[in-house]
């Protein structure tokens, strides 16, 4: 039996807009600085309407370092999913040293997410802005997409195909472009 189609999506750089420190960019840490990108809705409706599941995979290890309340990330979620439309937000909390199996560029979100959802990852993307949502996609099966944003140190060497934006990401997806 075929699984369902989806497309997970990392959260900051891809959807919501992170916050730029000395070149690199991280998760926004108060719900007033958190927004998503204009063309976030547009693209999500988009791939919805071609039959996708979308499913947001998330590291957000400030939680875990004490630098924000996961009751502040679970407001950032709600708001999220007030304005997209997503199936599922799958968040990993740890920090690097925890050396948990969620975090990616481990893929155990994706094969949680992929498990409950009935999502065959062979004809599923993943799209992120970082080597390690790469790797995590590629070690679920996915097809990856890297929107390079010109971030220090995170183009992945092996990504299947390297885009700029969101809406080259799912044209892409969608054959268009």
């Amino acid at each position: 039996m075929t699984g369902r189609r989806a497309v997970f999506l990392d959260r900051d750089g891809v959807l919501a807009v992170p916050e730029f420190r000395d070149g690199r960019s991280f998760a926004v840490r108060r719900l007033e600085d958190f927004r998503l990108y204009e063309d976030a809705a547009e693209c999500c409706w988009q791939l919805k309407q071609a039959g996708f599941l979308l499913v947001v995979v998330t590291n957000q290890p400030d939680v875990g370092h004490g630098l924000v309340e996961q009751s502040v990330v679970d407001a950032m979620h709600r708001r999220l999913t007030a304005a997209l439309p997503v199936d599922a937000i799958e968040s990993c909390y740890h920090t690097r040293d925890d050396g948990c199996d969620c975090r990616k560029p481990k893929p155990a979100m994706l094969r949680r997410a992929a498990a409950r959802l009935g999502i065959d990852c062979a004809q599923s993307f993943m799209i992120g802005d970082r080597s390690s949502d790469v790797a995590a996609g590629r070690a679920a099966g996915c097809t990856t997409i890297f929107i390079d944003l010109g971030y220090c140190g995170e183009a992945p060497e092996d990504p299947d195909y390297t885009v700029f934006s969101l809406s080259e990401a799912t044209r892409l997806i969608l054959g268009v472009g």
